[in-house]
């Protein structure tokens, strides 16, 4: 019964890199609904990685599409409500990476990261807030981006639907206020993920550097001259999952060495 006290936390993209890192931080005091789009890696990661967390559920959802979300949502909802239970932290830290000169960002590269990035987690947001409001108080928790907070080049598109994460924060934020809800945004500089490591292979391809040099270019926009690792994001948002982040609210808060100072 001593489990079934402590908060439900909801963490997507839950079976690598940072959603993985924020899932073994909040375990130490949340029971977890764990998400993931390949359930093989998600069972694989738990069984490697969460040995001692307390996971009530994990779901398989493709978040790249109304249907997948809105599956997932109602899956949330039914299982919730058979335990009697409510989800008063949702993490959305699934998200999609591209970048691509204008000329070759077409419409369906667009709509496929306005929809994971931005769409996804505002849907979920819509579906579990309710419940927050009447348990009294919860966390939302989105993984932004530096993208959404300065220029790079060839992330027009990418950098549109994390903006787009901010906005729709920040006016929720308000919204909620009153009712014991905080919504905030996290926004990792290059973190040490598979989606750095796709980038520096893309580097590698483009410019012919090597793996090292590739990386270093990376690592150079940081004053820091480092990339993040994941469990540093992870830690940022364990603290506001708790309660003492209850006055941080509605904020896009930059975790990156200083890169956007």
């Amino acid at each position: 019964m001593l489990g079934a006290m402590r908060p439900l936390a909801v963490v997507t993209g839950a079976s690598r890199g940072i959603g993985l890192a924020i899932a073994d931080h909040l375990a130490d005091d949340h029971d977890l609904i764990l998400v993931a789009r390949d359930p093989e890696r998600l069972e694989r990661s738990a069984r490697e990685h969460l040995a001692k967390a307390t996971i009530i559920a994990r779901e398989t959802a493709d978040l790249s599409t109304r249907d997948g979300t809105q599956a997932l949502t109602s899956s949330l909802l039914r299982l919730v409500g058979a335990l009697g239970r409510t989800i008063t932290v949702l993490v959305n830290n699934a998200g999609m990476a591209a970048s691509a000169p204008l000329h070759r960002s077409d419409d369906d590269l667009f709509d496929r990261l306005l929809a994971v990035n931005a769409r996804a987690p505002f849907t979920l947001a819509r579906a579990l807030i309710p419940g927050m409001i009447e348990a009294g108080g919860g966390r939302v928790i989105t993984i932004a981006s530096t993208a959404a907070l300065k220029g790079y080049p060839y992330t027009s598109a990418y950098s549109a639907s994390k903006a787009a994460v901010l906005g729709w924060t920040r006016a929720l934020a308000v919204e909620v206020a009153r009712v014991g809800v905080t919504v905030n945004a996290v926004c990792p500089g290059f973190t040490d993920t598979d989606i750095a490591s796709d980038a520096i292979a893309t580097i590698q391809r483009t410019t012919e550097r090597s793996a090292a040099e590739a990386q270093a270019s990376l690592a150079r926009f940081s004053p820091q001259r480092r990339l993040l690792d994941p469990a540093e994001v992870a830690a940022l948002v364990s603290y506001l999952a708790s309660p003492a982040a209850a006055a941080i609210n509605g904020q896009a808060l930059a975790i990156d060495g200083g890169e956007t100072a």
